[in-house]
């Protein structure tokens, strides 16, 4: 089937190479179709609920929706365009529809909900178990118990959810990438570290630019607000910085993110009260080990009292040190990593960027798989031929103390443009038990380190 859909080829992993925006939304509808069909059938023809017979198959079909989609919604963090964005959101809020659709199907919460009464659940693993009681817990949280005007608008809230997290990301995306700083005096740039000069330079020359081109990306941002002695350069990126996407700065309005946060906010209070819960922490806490929004403020609220002293005498330290160096009295927001930087090397004769030399990223990997090894007595192998949506991706198994493979991941370690900021696990392939084998899990592991030039 190699000249069909790569999304619904049965693979281990994805096609990478060969998967394109056009084969996302066919692949996504079939599945759905599929599903929708199959769960009508297995409600319709299923007498006595058993595992096999037809919780196994639940998850089996949530599995296939996942292997489609999981690739789709990567590509879409690490490789985004206008054309896949769209592809995207189409896909979405079908998605949003069918979640809401099977977590308010009563008749498939009834069969989970007479199972867990049944004496045949107490034969089942506590694997299993844990997904039937948490299926339940979904069930509620979907709104299965709703009446029909409720239930209808449950749906219309998480669609609009969906479709505003997904703008409130996106906006966040293109105001961090349209920003850029172009700087032709090199005496504007001293302090910055030979590294960062180089990838500024980069930076510049894909522009067909001469001199040093600056962005909002970690690896411009981070070393410049830490190293760059010019103190109004880093006021301009600070402040750039903090207001990306926002009604302020220098891109104010364009990719305002204001009203969408007050309408997340308001969405999920609707929905928690809908449900039945006082806010939405109280909601959120369902599917969390905290118990109540209380517990949490009261651990976030003794963190603070048993941390505050330390960081007061920390930036008493920063003050002085500032004041004794240069007379002045107030520190600014954009010159706290600067000052921290001189105060450290000061205190302890190191720099983080002299250090880099001694921790090349082919060391720091091996010396990372010793020490997992050492911990947890795995071996971490790379295997090379994997198909991968970037030349800088590597594919890594796991493998046991008796050379039985455990799981895989990818690691996409360097930012570049395009690519969601910061740093994530999401899963690839879920781990899980069928009928017949282990289906051994598979995870994306993403970073925005700074690239090799």
């Amino acid at each position: 089937m190699k000249n069909g859909n790569p999304l619904l080829e049965k693979n281990t992993l994805p096609s990478f190479d060969r998967i394109r925006v056009e084969h996302i939304e066919p692949a996504i509808d079939q599945i759905l179709e599929k599903n929708r069909k199959e769960l009508k059938y297995l409600l319709e023809n299923t007498k006595s609920y058993t595992w096999d017979n037809f919780f196994q198959k639940i998850e089996d079909m949530e599995d296939r929706l996942q292997q489609v989609w999981s690739p789709a919604s990567h590509l879409h963090a690490v490789a985004d365009n206008s054309e896949l964005r769209s592809v995207y959101n189409n896909c979405l809020k079908k998605l949003s529809d069918y979640s809401t659709e099977v977590g308010q199907n009563i008749d498939l919460f009834k069969a989970y909900n007479v199972f867990s009464k049944n004496p045949a659940f107490n034969a089942i693993s506590k694997a299993q178990k844990k997904i039937i009681t948490n299926t339940l817990r979904d069930f509620r949280l979907s709104g299965v118990n709703l009446d029909v005007k409720n239930k209808i608008a449950y749906k219309n809230i998480q669609n609009k959810l969906s479709e505003l997290q997904t703008k409130f990301e996106e906006n966040l995306l293109d105001a961090t990438h349209a920003w850029k700083k172009h700087i032709t005096n090199k005496e504007e740039l001293t302090g910055l570290p030979k590294s960062v000069m180089a990838l500024a330079a980069e930076n510049a020359k894909k522009e067909s630019k001469k001199g040093w081109l600056f962005t909002l990306e970690a690896p411009s941002y981070i070393p410049v607000m830490k190293y760059a002695d010019n103190a109004e350069l880093r006021k301009e990126m600070y402040w750039a910085y903090t207001t990306r996407a926002s009604e302020l700065g220098p891109n104010a309005t364009i990719w305002d993110n204001s009203k969408i946060m007050y309408d997340i906010l308001k969405l999920r209070t609707k929905k928690a009260k809908l449900l039945g819960f006082d806010n939405y922490a109280e909601y959120s806490l369902e599917t969390k080990m905290a118990k109540s929004s209380s517990e949490v403020i009261s651990f976030l609220n003794n963190l603070a009292e048993r941390t505050k002293k330390s960081a007061k005498n920390e930036f008493n330290e920063l003050k002085q040190f500032v004041q004794e160096s240069t007379g002045l009295d107030h520190v600014e927001a954009s010159d706290i990593s600067y000052y921290s930087e001189k105060l450290k090397q000061k205190k302890f004769s190191i720099s983080q960027e002299e250090l880099r030399r001694y921790f090349p990223v082919k060391q720091v990997i091996k010396g990372l798989f010793k020490i997992t090894k050492k911990l947890y007595d795995v071996d971490i192998k790379e295997r090379t031929k994997i198909e991968v949506w970037h030349d800088d991706v590597k594919f890594f198994d796991i493998f046991d103390n008796k050379g039985k493979i455990k799981g895989s991941f990818y690691l996409d370690l360097f930012s570049r443009r395009h690519k969601r900021g910061g740093a994530w696990m999401d899963e690839c392939i879920i781990r899980r038990k069928t009928n017949s084998e282990i289906q051994n899990p598979v995870a994306y592991l993403t970073c925005n380190f700074t690239p090799p030039i």
